[in-house]
């Protein structure tokens, strides 16, 4: 996993985090599927975001933060969506695989 580029490990540390039941998952989801991978990116930055609010100017930190804990929400939302329709259908592989 050191060969990894960071933003990939930032984003399944995000998703597991959150989601550590189902890190399995999250590792083949992040191999199979570009959307889902940018997804749990876009969480990693939105937590690092709001994990950062405090160098943000008073007068604006706490209409940020409430976007950015809302971008968090949503998006936590969104990973758990996917985690849980994945966990629901039977994943069959034919084997031998076909040739083509």
């Amino acid at each position: 996993m050191d060969d990894e580029p960071a933003d990939r490990r930032r984003a399944v540390s995000a998703a597991v985090r959150r989601f550590p039941q189902f890190e399995l998952a999250i590792h083949r989801l992040m191999d199979r599927s570009e959307g889902f991978q940018d997804m749990c990116e876009e969480l990693a930055e939105a937590e690092l975001a709001l994990s950062r609010i405090d160098k943000v100017p008073p007068a604006l930190r706490e209409s940020r933060r409430a976007e950015w804990q809302e971008l968090v929400d949503r998006l936590v939302g969104e990973v758990g969506a996917v985690l849980h329709d994945a966990a629901r259908k039977p994943h069959v592989i034919p084997w031998p695989p076909r040739q083509n």
